[in-house]
């Protein structure tokens, strides 16, 4: 994107209309239509900004567009909105001077979006920090809220603003925002009532109706329906582009951010509903026997919704609209309002309420957005008020609102006036007087305190007698009839025979912008805005939070008879107010302009934009700015552009910036007249001269642009050539260094070769004489070896031959020897074999001897001896089987060895008995003494439910684990712990079943030495303790279900609310522990267990039987409790 350095530099049309040439209307708006068309929305006339809305979001306002705007000056870049904001920024901050920006334009013009876009400037150039961006945040988030209840849907404008608005905002000396104070003016509350066509009332009411959810409307007894509520119109309830629901939420998250409690926005919405309400209220006539007709409310249901909404009664509230109290000195006299003063008043009430709910918004928004500290503040005043409106059908609000215009317009052309003449002053420059269009006469005719309108409106509304809006015209007609401003049928500067536009019941007046034809129907009664002492005071007596302090006049204690201030008087002193404090700030201005009445973009219509071009006064600001110099600048800057064209001062003037202007309008032969010279500035009186400088400008730059590219391209040429040298230099030196490496290779590689070759050359010369020295002595070696062999050789032979001879001696005699022996032994073995046999011979014949003897006694003895060797044996094998077959040591381990006979029967039996309580006394010696309590309270369930519950068998496997809930440790627990005093034996959830509908609710059961203690599990709060010894008996089920009911002693304290129906998951081991821990408290007494399928339990004064029945499980669930009738509850086990 190209980049602006000056209002000057590339300027699509003319960027200031003060230099636009030849200056007349048609100029003045060709030139805003090349720049709308352009997207060029903001154009100048001196320090005034133009605003053409573009009816579409342009991409001119980012945080880019921010920085590129901040420090600058203010004809240093193209004409914006963000210039301006930061001019006055910089002089609130740098020179301490209060700024006041004055943004006006008809409705649809732009106003609310140039305000915004001021305060979001400012926002995003001040400073930093958690307080500073607080406060912006709270200023900035402050529009949505008044937006939503001032700002409604108009046939100008989607989001026009119906009040006007003033914010001071307040800075400290370093510039950063400490807060904000908000006026309002005029609210147009009559729009609650009433909406003209393809208008809306104002948003808060559709946003509520769309964005509020299902539970808020509920509780504000209001529907979505449009349709539903007589003031809202319906022809143009919805509007294209605007989400009413989600600035619903963006309102409510502004007034959270602003500092809304939830209370508070809570009553405004109540508010809001009651004025919806109100409008559904309608009335009939009756007729009563005086012959004055009363008015009767028809539908009583909107009314008492509203009345609830407001916390009034319905009767007080009733009453007020159909009676009148009038009080005079010490008189109070009531008369019935008919069905046309009922409507009147119900809608009084509705605009009063509506109105005063509004400023009520505004005085709380700048409770919050005040500064805290009281040093002096820097102040920027921002006021975003109605245009000027010419409607076809302008009542009271249109005559206000032009009035308000009028007093702008003419303190703007004060203080132009006023700022041009202090400039040429404090530069020294003579002033000529400027004549201009004083609308000072009109602004007379209005305000004036004894002939204007607004004193005849307010005297005729105080005169006793009939008063009507045709009293009013008459005397109008009467004192201002020769006013050159004032027109009607009467008058003598009407010319009603030929002008048929001026109806009877109207008047016209020349406003600045033009003639506005006034209806004065309606001004009386709205400039009266009365609202009858009945209503604020039914009002004041409401029980609601913020009424109270809407109507205090209702109070009975402070009555005030005195008329209430009218509306005009109210308003004229706003104003009086409003133009008395920017008259004490320094003015910036940006005038609005609407390009068409289709709200499209693109569209430029010259009629309209003519139109508001003259009744805004531009051409005549431009007239002022140009009636004595159109150009002015400083020296500085104004000789930083154009020293190029004095060689002089071309390229640096080393003096005061001053004399090097002089010289360069001496050196260019301006003539004298053209401009002057002031202490700071030189003033430029024609345009032409200033575009004469420019084109001359112009030209010198494309000379100085040639002359740059010239040496550019020359600088760029040699450049290049010195960088082609240095590298062939480069070059050049690298090839050789790699030549002369390359060489050095070569020669040290052949070198390597030489020396390698003389080396392998001595080196075998030298293994040769190594070889041949080592042969010789090889060879020396082999030959002696050889011969020592042959030495050895000899000697062998010679002992071989001598062993020989000695072996065969030996031989010859051990053959002898051997022969010998074996003829010995032949003859010792011959006399042994004799020998043996004798032997043999007698030991045969002793054995028969002894067999013969033995043969008798064995017959006697010996079945007997071999039975006891064989028993002894079994016995020996059946010990040793057994051994190796022994059981598990666990004594539930039931096997035993089989026995091999039958007569070892009894042994058998008596060993497994032994073995097993041998067993059994090893086990009971590893058992610790909570372990032992354990498994007794296991055996005496045993002895309880075993072959009686259906339950025990599954419970068998489950350890009693006691604290389920682990009490002691459970912080959640620890209040319900410490009003325990006893040790805890069970903590459990248990569910505590209802006699009525046979639904359980979690209750914690805790059992201690001496009671019993049911409490809620969610809050831990005690519900029932129960003594021990008032537990007589309990009763369950032979079934798998977990009810168990806990019977008390009749007459006891505890028995009052009758017996406790329970279930528990744990049924086995809560029923144990209760048996044994009762048994104890009760001094050895057996807690009775009463085990049956149909059993009564004592509800307070009624007995109920509890049955259980066999039934399928449904939808998944198991046992189920239902009431059959009051003396039955059934249990459902699947």
């Amino acid at each position: 994107m190209e980049v602006k350095t000056s209002l000057l530099d590339n300027m699509i049309g003319v960027g200031d209309m003060v230099l636009l040439e030849p200056l007349n209307e048609d100029s003045f708006i060709e030139n805003l239509r090349n720049r709308f068309d352009h997207n060029e929305i903001y154009t100048y006339i001196g320090s005034v900004v133009i605003s053409m809305n573009p009816y579409r979001s342009l991409p001119i306002y980012t945080p880019d567009k921010v920085e590129e705007y901040r420090n600058r000056n203010f004809y240093e870049l193209s004409p914006h909105i963000y210039a301006l904001a930061d001019e006055a920024y910089r002089s609130l901050r740098d020179q301490d001077k209060d700024q006041c920006i004055l943004i006006t334009g008809e409705s649809g013009a732009g106003k609310t979006e140039a305000s915004k876009l001021v305060m979001s400037y400012v926002a995003a150039v001040c400073g930093k920090g958690q307080e500073v961006n607080k406060v912006k945040e709270q200023l900035l988030q402050s529009n949505p809220v008044l937006e939503a209840f001032g700002n409604a849907k108009t046939v100008r404008n989607d989001n026009s603003s119906r009040f006007g608005k003033y914010m001071d905002i307040e800075f400290d000396f370093k510039g950063d925002p400490l807060g904000g104070v908000i006026s309002n003016y005029l609210l147009e509350k009559s729009r609650v009532v009433k909406q003209p066509r393809g208008e809306r009332n104002f948003h808060i009411f559709y946003q509520l109706l769309s964005g509020a959810s299902e539970d808020t409307l509920k509780k504000l007894k209001l529907d979505r329906d449009f349709s539903k509520y007589n003031y809202l119109s319906l022809d143009s309830a919805t509007v294209n582009g605007l989400d009413d629901a989600a600035n619903f939420r963006t309102v409510r998250n502004a007034m959270q951010i602003v500092g809304f409690m939830e209370d508070e926005v809570q009553s405004v919405l109540e508010l809001v509903a009651a004025v919806l309400k109100l409008g559904n209220i309608e009335f009939k006539p009756e007729s009563r026997c005086n012959g004055f007709d009363e008015s009767r409310v028809k539908d009583k249901n909107d009314l008492k919704e509203m009345c609830e909404l407001l916390g009034t009664e319905q009767t007080v509230l009733e009453r007020a609209f159909s009676y009148r109290t009038v009080e005079a000195k010490m008189e109070k006299v009531s008369t019935t309002l008919n069905v046309a003063q009922a409507y009147y008043a119900r809608d009084a009430l509705a605009k009063n309420l509506y109105s005063r709910l509004f400023s009520w918004l505004v005085t709380r928004i700048n409770e919050s957005i005040k500064a805290q500290t009281k040093a002096r503040h820097k102040v920027m005043g921002v006021l975003d008020i109605y245009g000027f409106e010419i409607f076809e059908d302008n009542s009271f609000e249109q005559f206000i609102i032009n009035y308000c215009n009028e007093k702008l317009q003419q303190i703007f052309i004060e203080l132009t006036l006023r700022e041009e003449q202090e400039e040429y002053i404090r530069e020294g420059i003579e002033w000529t007087n400027i004549e201009y269009f004083n609308n000072a006469i009109i602004c007379d005719l209005i305000e004036n305190n004894q002939n204007g309108i607004l004193a005849m409106l307010d005297e005729e509304c105080l005169r006793p007698g009939t008063v009507t809006d045709d009293t009013f015209l008459d005397k109008l007609n009467t004192v201002c009839a020769e006013h050159q401003h004032f027109e009607s049928r009467l008058s003598k500067n009407s010319k009603f025979l030929t002008d048929h536009s001026l109806p009877h019941s109207c008047f016209r007046i020349q406003h600045y912008a033009g003639k506005v034809l006034y209806r004065v129907e309606g001004f009386v009664d709205k400039n009266n805005d009365l609202l009858y002492r009945d209503l604020s005071q039914a009002m004041y007596k409401a029980n609601h939070s913020l009424i109270k302090q809407l109507f205090p006049e209702g109070n009975p204690a402070k009555v005030n008879l005195k008329r209430p201030l009218t509306a005009g008087f109210q308003f004229k002193a706003s104003v009086g107010t409003l133009m008395r404090n920017l008259q004490t700030k320094n003015p910036n201005y940006i005038r609005c302009i609407k390009p068409n009445d289709k709200k499209a973009a693109h569209i430029f219509t010259e009629s309209l934009v003519c139109h508001q071009v003259r009744y805004l006064g531009l051409m005549e600001n431009v007239r002022v700015r140009r009636a004595g110099y159109a150009f002015r600048q400083a020296y500085e800057p104004c000789l930083e552009r154009y020293k190029m064209l004095c060689k002089q001062t071309w390229p640096h003037w080393r003096g005061p910036a001053r004399e090097g202007v002089e010289v360069l309008m001496a050196d260019r032969q301006v003539p004298t007249e053209e401009f002057a010279y002031g202490r700071s500035k030189i003033f430029i009186r024609n345009p032409r001269t200033l575009f004469f400088l420019e084109e001359r400008r112009r030209r010198c730059l494309q000379d100085l642009a040639t002359l740059i590219q010239k040496i550019y391209r020359g600088w760029k040429c040699r450049t290049h050539f010195l960088l082609l040298k240095q590298s062939q230099v480069v070059v050049a030196a690298w090839y050789r260094r790699y030549a002369q490496q390359k060489k050095y290779q070569n020669i040290k590689s052949a070198t390597i070769m030489v020396q390698s070759f003389a080396r392998g050359w001595k080196a075998r010369k030298i293994l040769r004489e190594l070889k041949y020295q080592k042969r010789c002595k090889e060879a020396v070696t082999t030959i002696a070896a050889y011969w020592h062999g042959t030495q050895a050789r000899v000697e062998l032979r010679r002992l071989k031959q001598e062993a020989r001879n000695k072996r065969a001696v030996t031989v010859i005699w051990a053959y002898w020897q051997g022969t010998k022996a074996r003829r010995e032994l032949k003859r010792l073995k011959e006399e042994a074999r004799r020998k043996h046999a004798v032997a043999v011979i007698w030991a045969y014949w002793l054995g028969l001897k002894v067999r013969r003897e033995y043969r008798k006694f064995f017959r006697a003895n010996a079945g007997r001896k071999i039975y006891d060797f064989i028993i002894q044996r079994i016995m020996q094998k059946y010990f040793l089987g057994l051994k190796s077959s022994m059981p598990s040591m666990s004594p539930v381990d039931k096997n035993w060895p089989a026995r091999s006979y039958l007569f070892l029967d009894g042994a058998h039996t008596a060993l497994r008995r032994i073995f097993h309580l041998w067993r059994c006394k090893k086990y009971r010696s590893q058992f610790t003494e909570e372990k032992k309590a354990v498994y007794e309270e296991k055996l005496e369930a045993s002895e309880i439910f075993k072959d009686k519950k259906a339950l025990y068998p599954s419970s068998v496997s489950q350890p009693f684990k006691g604290d389920y809930l682990e009490i002691s440790k459970n912080p959640k627990y620890q209040k319900l712990n410490s009003t325990v005093d006893e040790k805890v034996l069970l903590a459990d959830v248990v569910n505590k079943i209802n006699r009525a509908n046979g639904k359980g609710a979690a209750r914690i059961f805790l059992l201690t030495k001496n009671s019993f203690v049911l409490a809620d599990q969610k809050t831990g709060q005690v519900k029932a303790s129960v003594p021990l010894p008032d537990l007589t008996s309990i009763s369950v089920s032979t079934q798998k279900d977990g009810f168990f009911a806990l019977k008390l002693k009749e007459g006891s304290a505890s028995a009052a609310k009758g017996d406790f129906l329970l279930s528990s998951e744990h049924l086995i081991e809560i029923i144990t522990k209760l048996h044994r821990t009762g048994a104890m408290a009760a001094d050895g007494d057996q807690l009775n267990i009463d085990i049956s399928d149909e059993f009564l339990v004592q509800f307070k004064q009624d007995k109920v039987c509890v049955k259980f029945v066999q039934g399928s499980p449904k939808n998944g669930n198991g046992v189920s409790c239902k009431r059959k009738n009051n003396r039955l509850l059934e249990v459902s086990v699947p």
